[in-house]
């Protein structure tokens, strides 16, 4: 297994990056943009309000584990919100960090059989670009993911997902994503910018 390359580092190093040197004109391989990381945020916010299940935090930690293969880390709430019945230090999240062999594992699984199981789907938002090259998108439900079990699920719940390249611009990401193979929708279709919410 020291071996192992995932499928889509492969496809980056012998496809994508050739692809963009030569299209931009870039010295060296080094030049090109690549993805640095995926983060994973899921946020939990009842299991942290007073007199809130603590259960709802284990749920999520156990469905986030099965999702990235990797187990997230919580997060706590930074300061006491009153109107939100939320205590400083409280449980309202939980996030995973994904490099390496996991985020392409992760990449791969999410564009060639998550996405396509979304209902109604016609591709994610090309505007959800943060203006520094970093694409955040949504996720209605974790039940889109193949790993999840459905009898298993005690209820449904969101996510955010940032993929962080180091590109300088939202236009090279962008080219480097539809390379990975990250399916955007036609700009006549994208709406405004923001991240896409996409619903199983």
């Amino acid at each position: 297994m020291s071996n192992y390359e995932p499928r889509l580092k492969r496809v980056y190093a012998e496809q994508v990056a050739p692809a963009m040197m030569k299209q931009f004109g870039y010295d060296n391989v080094m030049q090109c943009p690549r993805l640095e990381k995926i983060v994973i945020n899921m946020g939990v916010g009842k299991a942290g309000q007073t007199g809130g299940d603590p259960k709802l935090m284990d749920h999520a930690i156990k469905d986030m584990t099965a999702i990235s293969g990797q187990k997230p880390m919580v997060c706590r709430a930074k300061k006491s919100v009153a109107n939100f019945r939320l205590r400083e230090g409280s449980a309202i999240g939980c996030k995973v960090t994904l490099r390496g062999a996991r985020m392409w594992e992760f990449l791969d699984r999410l564009v060639n059989i998550t996405l396509p199981r979304v209902r109604d789907f016609q591709g994610v938002n090309p505007n959800s670009f943060d203006g520094r090259g970093n694409f955040a998108m949504g996720m209605k439900e974790q039940l889109v993911f193949p790993e999840i079990q459905y009898d298993q699920v005690d209820k449904m719940r969101g996510m955010d997902i940032i993929m962080v390249t180091t590109a300088g611009n939202d236009a090279d990401a962008r080219h480097l994503l539809a390379l990975l193979g990250v399916p955007f929708r036609s700009s006549a279709n994208a709406g405004p910018g923001g991240a896409t919410r996409l619903e199983f």
